[in-house]
């Protein structure tokens, strides 16, 4: 198993503390194998077995509790009954559970409890927690693995582990099956159509699931590409299929709720202001992308884009599109009082797009750090503009 302790470094001061542990993110993106990481965290520290109590919400076992959140309330009370000390209750896909806040809120009434749990919906998770627990929980995002973590995975070297990522991406099961290319495809089609059916489908209630598809067909093939809903409206109607703009969007949000795929905003660099319209959508993993389009090699300059992306927000950064006069910045990443800039291309092949990349930064009135993150194996760093290839941005310690 591939430890991940950048994710148990977050949760580890918030343990047997009053604060609920959340732990969003895409399905299949090692959400449960965190929490039993915690769960073995806590039997090394002397907690008892019978303290602990666990369920999956998507296993059969769990169906009678899953049926209501009176339900929950009354197994999860019976198996605390006659422990004494803290109660550690681990819920996993707690979403599954009708009103399942109204359990969580009375077992911290009824209980010595300390509470995590884990969803694929992180608008509902928050929403709902938020109405009933201000204050009272921490969210922690779990995103599939990082480019360093896929290199312990394949036990290569980061030129061997390169082109897996770049194509099958970070979903931690592809090591079970060593990266082979079909089952890997095979796979990632399957997590696409849960989170489509079960995430997005059945949350919302929509039930033109073709016109769905075929618009987040789109947002996936244009990854890292300013959209404008009216010309996916356009692009649809003249190849027969009509979609209104309300839907278009409905379909944006229920998708980014899933974690299915991020909305990124303008930024106006000089203006220092957030620009409406202009967003362009990055994916959660890049793996999808090739399970239904088989397009990752062709669109090479898109992908590297997304993977720098998810690198930025797996850091904790909120990261914008960066638009500096006429020229645009491809990343401008804030985390707190830092901030970094960063121009994604394949390769520097003419001196045409050196100046391209390389000028987008004239004239920006400060001195954070500012990359130029390329696949060339030559470094051409400039006037304090520093030029990485992508396994050294993505490997760096900081930026």
């Amino acid at each position: 198993m591939i430890e991940r302790p950048h994710y148990l470094k977050a949760i580890q001061p918030f343990i047997g503390q009053d604060v609920i542990k959340v732990l969003t993110g895409m399905r299949r993106s090692g959400k449960s194998t965190i929490l039993n990481a915690v769960k073995q965290q806590l039997e090394h520290s002397g907690v008892p077995s019978q303290n602990v109590i666990s369920m999956d919400f998507e296993s059969l076992k769990w169906e009678d509790a899953a049926s209501g959140y009176q339900s929950l309330y009354r197994e999860v009370m019976h198996q605390a009954e006659g422990v004494s000390g803290k109660v550690y209750l681990f819920f996993d896909e707690i979403q599954e559970v009708p009103s399942w806040e109204r359990a969580i809120d009375s077992f911290r009434v009824d209980l010595d409890c300390d509470i995590y749990l884990t969803g694929s919906n992180s608008k509902l998770l928050s929403s709902e927690l938020a109405s009933l627990l201000t204050g009272r929980y921490v969210t922690i995002e779990v995103m599939p693995f990082s480019f360093d973590e896929t290199i312990a995975a394949t036990e290569g070297s980061p030129q061997e582990a390169l082109p897996l990522y770049l194509t099958l991406g970070g979903l931690p099961f592809l090591s079970h099956i060593s990266y082979a290319r079909e089952a890997s495809l095979s796979y990632l089609r399957d997590v696409y159509n849960s989170i489509l059916l079960k995430d997005i489908v059945a949350r919302r209630g929509f039930r033109n699931v073709e016109q769905l598809q075929r618009v987040l067909r789109y947002f996936v093939s244009e990854i890292g590409t300013t959209y404008s809903v009216d010309n996916i409206v356009n692009t649809l109607k003249q190849a027969g299929q009509s979609v209104s703009r309300d839907s278009v969007y409905s379909y944006l949000d229920a998708a980014s709720d899933a974690k299915l795929l991020s909305r990124v905003k303008r930024y106006d660099v000089k203006g220092k202001a957030i620009l409406r319209g202009e967003e362009k959508v990055y994916l959660t993993d890049v793996g999808i992308r090739e399970a239904l389009l088989g397009s990752n090699e062709a669109r090479i300059d898109l992908v590297l884009e997304n993977v720098v992306f998810c690198e930025l927000a797996r850091r904790g950064y909120s990261v914008y599109v960066g638009r500096n006069g006429s020229r645009e910045i491809d990343f401008v990443a804030e985390r707190g009082s830092e901030r970094v800039y960063v121009q994604v291309a394949y390769l520097l092949a003419s001196e045409k797009t050196v100046e391209r990349e390389f000028g987008a930064f004239e004239g920006i009135p400060d001195n954070f750090s500012k990359y130029v993150v390329t696949l060339d194996p030559i470094n051409r760093s400039q006037n304090g503009i520093r030029h990485l290839h992508l396994t050294d941005f993505l490997l760096a310690e900081e930026w």
